[in-house]
């Protein structure tokens, strides 16, 4: 494919999607299915100076109205400009694959040096824990192609990838729901979300939720043992988030993450809720002085650990949940309500479905 001058320039607003129900795919016509990753989402620019991969969000660097991952990829940008013409742009997610499985805390690792004095940093986590691209549209090359349907964009991307090498992947992606759908079911394990479903006679539409996204979801009870307090707009200390437990085959209460997507006024009736169950300074309490179990506090995909406050474990919510990642939430947990005729301890690790193992790379080597 020939070079091109840029046909666009960033700040592009990445196309979104909404969910749908997880019921028969095969209801779902003209569309193409897709795995969906759990990464950094990223629009890659190839330059006549270089690479930029253009975040979600907006930069907190001044002088910066989009937030360039760049810096801290240098691996995927150095494959880039050997590998992707000038003019190009491609739509993709930026990944860790470690063990055969996608891995979001090594990738949260890298953003963390940013200044030139990071340098050596960034290169060693370039080297130790390699990340990878995974594209799944092409929005120029060299033409702009924002304006074709999914089918002609596929097409050009197909074309292209035919001889990029790692850490360049193509995603997969299919007509055939019973394909989609084993790769719903058989790859959980090693990190896929779920399904992304595109219109295929449907344009790229920047910052519009035209394309459809399928997630595993389930339900189980947990113990409600500690809360993180918000400060509301009038300064009120209010309920941020409920901190959630299950039992191990010990008996002992391990910390599995929180739910948090609580109404204003919910969040106010909460602390009310809470009151007669709050734990006073120096009482016992499993997070509390552990050793043995995991508590609230360390670190996270989300980062550090806040303050938290220990209840009584004996309150047990409904909630929803999509994965579990070393017996923790993968992401925060949906609240559902109440559970007052469950007892603490029957909230159990037993509840969470045994998941069959899969590796990345074959789902992967189904692309090519």
């Amino acid at each position: 494919m020939p070079a091109s001058s840029p046909t666009l320039t960033p700040p592009i607003e990445p196309m979104l999607a909404q969910p749908l129900s997880s019921g028969n795919l095969e209801s779902l016509r003209g569309v193409a299915f897709e795995p969906k990753w759990d990464g950094f989402r990223c629009l890659l620019f190839r330059t006549a100076s270089g690479v930029i991969l253009q975040g979600r969000g907006r930069s907190r660097f001044a002088g910066e109205d989009y937030v360039d991952l760049a810096y801290a990829f240098p691996e995927i940008v150095a494959t880039a400009i050997a590998q992707v013409p000038e003019g190009f742009v491609l739509d993709g997610e930026i990944v860790v694959i470690r063990g055969g499985r996608l891995d979001f805390a090594a990738l949260s690792s890298r953003l963390r040096p940013r200044s030139e004095a990071g340098g050596p940093s960034i290169v060693r986590l370039s080297t130790g824990t390699p990340a990878s691209l995974l594209a799944f549209d092409l929005l120029a090359g060299p033409d702009t192609l924002v304006a074709r349907p999914f089918t002609d964009r596929r097409t050009a991307l197909e074309s292209l990838a035919r001889t990029w090498s790692a850490p360049l992947h193509l995603t997969p992606s299919t007509s055939d729901p019973a394909l989609a759908s084993s790769w719903f079911t058989r790859h959980e394990s090693s990190g896929v979300d779920g399904l992304i479903v595109k219109p295929l006679e449907e344009p790229y539409a920047p910052g519009k939720r035209t394309q459809g996204k399928i997630k595993h979801e389930r339900t189980l009870d947990a113990v409600v043992a500690g809360w993180r307090p918000q400060l509301a707009k009038d300064d009120r200390i209010v309920v941020g988030s409920l901190l959630l437990g299950l039992h191990d085959a010990q008996g002992r209460l391990h910390y599995v993450g929180g739910t948090s997507a609580f109404t204003a006024a919910m969040r106010t009736e909460l602390v009310a809720v809470l009151a007669p169950h709050g734990v006073a300074e120096g009482q016992s309490h499993p997070w509390v002085a552990a050793d043995d179990v995991r508590v609230p506090g360390g670190a996270s995909r989300w980062g550090k650990g806040k303050e938290w406050l220990p209840l009584a474990p004996s309150l047990v919510v409904e909630v929803t949940y999509d994965q579990m990642e070393a017996e923790r939430f993968r992401h925060t947990a949906g609240f559902v309500r109440w559970r007052p005729d469950r007892e603490a301890s029957s909230c159990t690790f037993e509840q969470v479905p045994s998941i069959e193992a899969s590796s990345i790379e074959d789902l992967l080597r189904e692309s090519s």
